[in-house]
C-alpha cells in the first residue's frame, strides 16, 4: 500500500498536514506501507523535514492507493479513480462545494471524509476542534487587547508552537475582564485550556452574573445554562438535543455581564440564537468582543453578528448594532467580531501532529480493515455513486432547489 500526502491547493492555502514527518517514518517502519509527499512551499513541516525523516518527495502520485490532504481539493487537481481523505465540507450540502462533489462522482473517486469518521456511538475519531478552541480563545484576548490598548499579546500564527506562546502568557497582565465560554466539546475545552494557561480564574455561572471581580475571570457554560424550555418545563439534555425548537435563549444574564464571548458550540439550525440583533442594540448589552469559533454565517447562525468569516490575515471586523452592518474594527460604537473559520492553521505544527496521532491510533487500523464499519460510515462517494449513508445529498448534487 502506498500513501500520498498531497499539496494543499485551496486558496488561501492551508499549512496543516495530515501526518508529520516522524509519523510518516513510523508508518513505513512499522507497517507494510510506503509514504510519499508532494512538495509544498507552504506546509508547516518543510520538504526538508520530510526528506530528513526518510520520506520521498515526488509530484507523481498516480500510483498511490490513498491520497491524504486537509482542505477541499480543487477540481482540476483531482486524480480519477483514487481514494481521497480530506475535509470535503459537503455533508451539510454546502453550496460552494457542490461542484467538488459532482466532480468526485464524475471521476469515480472514493471520498472518505475525516468529519464523519466516528465510532459506534457517533463520536468523532479525528478532529481539529481542540486547536480551533485554543486559537479562538487566544484571538479573543488578542482582539480585546487591540480594541482597548490595555495589554499586548502576539498572534499565535507568529509563534513557532504553543509552548512558545505559553512562555509569553506568564508575562501577561490582564485587566479585570469577564469572559463567557460556550460549548463543552473539543472546541470549548480547548478554549478553556488557553484561559487557564493565561492564569484566568474560572468561576461558576451564577457567580459570574452576580459579582464584580478585581481580576480576570471566565465561566464555562453548557446548554443547561443558556437555553430554557419555552413552556417552562425543566431542562433535559436529551430532550434539548432531540427537540431544540422547544427551547428559547436564556443567555441574557451573560450578555449583560461579559466583556468577551467565546462561542464554541455545535449549533443546530432549529436551536435559538444566543441573542437577537435587537438585543445587541440594548444599553445593557455589554459584550465588546465575540470570538465565534462556531462561525455559522448569519442569518442561520447562533450569533446574528457573524456576517462573514474573517481570515488569518485580516482576523477582525466590526459590527454596528444600529445598522446591523459591518464597520471597521475597534470602533467605540461597534462590537468586534473574530470569525476565522480555519483557526487551527494558526497552530499548524501542534494541530497537525495531534491530528496525525489520532489517525495512527484510531483511523489507520480501520483503513487496513476492508470491512470496517467506521470507514463505510465515512465514505461519501464510491464508484461514481453516493453511498447509502449519504443518499440525502443526491438532490444537492443534482442541483434540485439550487
Amino acid at each position: 500500500m502506498k500513501i500520498g500526502i498531497i499539496r494543499e491547493g485551496k486558496v488561501p492555502p492551508d499549512s496543516r498536514v495530515p501526518l508529520a514527518p516522524s509519523q510518516c517514518a513510523f508508518l513505513m517502519k512499522n507497517y507494510d506501507l510506503e509514504v510519499v509527499v508532494e512538495p509544498s512551499a507552504v506546509r508547516c513541516y518543510t520538504d526538508a523535514e520530510y526528506a530528513a525523516a526518510g520520506v520521498r518527495l515526488t509530484t507523481e502520485l498516480a500510483d498511490c492507493d490513498w491520497l491524504m490532504g486537509i482542505k477541499e481539493v480543487p477540481v482540476a487537481q483531482l486524480i480519477p479513480q483514487k481514494t481521497y481523505l480530506f475535509f470535503s465540507h459537503t455533508i451539510k450540502a454546502q453550496a460552494y462545494n457542490r461542484q467538488l462533489l459532482q466532480a468526485i462522482l464524475d471521476k469515480k473517486i472514493r471520498l472518505i471524509d475525516y468529519e464523519v469518521l466516528t465510532d459506534e456511538h457517533g463520536e468523532r475519531l479525528i478532529a481539529f476542534g481542540r486547536f480551533a478552541g485554543m486559537v479562538g480563545a487566544h484571538n479573543a484576548l488578542w482582539t480585546y487587547g487591540q480594541r482597548s490598548g490595555a495589554f499586548q499579546l502576539g498572534r499565535l500564527k507568529d509563534y513557532f508552537d504553543y509552548a512558545a506562546a505559553k512562555v509569553d502568557y506568564q508575562k501577561l497582565r490582564l485587566p479585570p475582564l469577564k469572559i463567557v465560554v460556550t460549548g463543552t466539546g473539543r472546541v470549548g475545552s480547548g478554549a478553556v485550556e488557553v484561559l487557564r494557561d493565561m492564569d484566568i480564574r474560572e468561576v461558576p455561572p451564577a457567580d459570574f452574573v452576580r459579582f464584580r471581580y478585581d481580576e480576570p475571570v471566565f465561566t464555562h457554560l453548557s446548554s443547561k445554562h443558556y437555553v430554557a424550555r419555552i413552556d417552562g418545563k425543566a431542562f433535559d439534555y436529551q430532550d434539548f438535543y432531540a427537540h431544540p425548537q422547544y427551547y428559547r435563549s436564556a443567555f441574557e444574564p451573560y450578555f449583560q455581564a461579559a466583556d468577551i464571548f467565546i462561542n464554541g458550540i455545535f449549533w443546530d439550525v432549529r436551536s435559538p440564537a444566543f441573542f437577537s440583533a435587537e438585543d445587541m442594540r440594548r444599553q445593557d448589552f455589554h459584550i465588546a468582543v465575540i470570538a465565534d469559533v462556531t462561525c455559522d454565517i448569519a442569518p442561520k447562525s447562533s450569533v446574528p453578528a457573524t456576517l462573514r468569516a474573517s481570515t488569518i490575515a485580516d482576523p477582525v471586523f466590526g459590527y454596528d448594532p444600529q445598522s446591523e452592518s459591518e464597520i471597521a474594527p475597534y470602533q467605540p460604537q461597534g462590537i468586534d467580531m473574530m470569525t476565522i473559520d480555519n483557526l487551527p492553521s494558526e497552530l499548524p505544527r501542534d494541530a497537525s501532529y495531534a491530528f496525525g496521532e489520532k489517525f495512527l491510533h484510531h483511523v489507520l487500523p480501520e483503513l487496513l480493515d476492508e470491512n470496517s464499519p467506521v470507514i463505510k460510515r465515512a465514505t461519501i462517494a464510491e464508484n461514481g455513486e453516493l453511498t447509502a449513508y449519504f443518499q440525502y445529498l443526491q438532490s444537492y448534487v443534482d442541483g434540485v432547489g439550487v
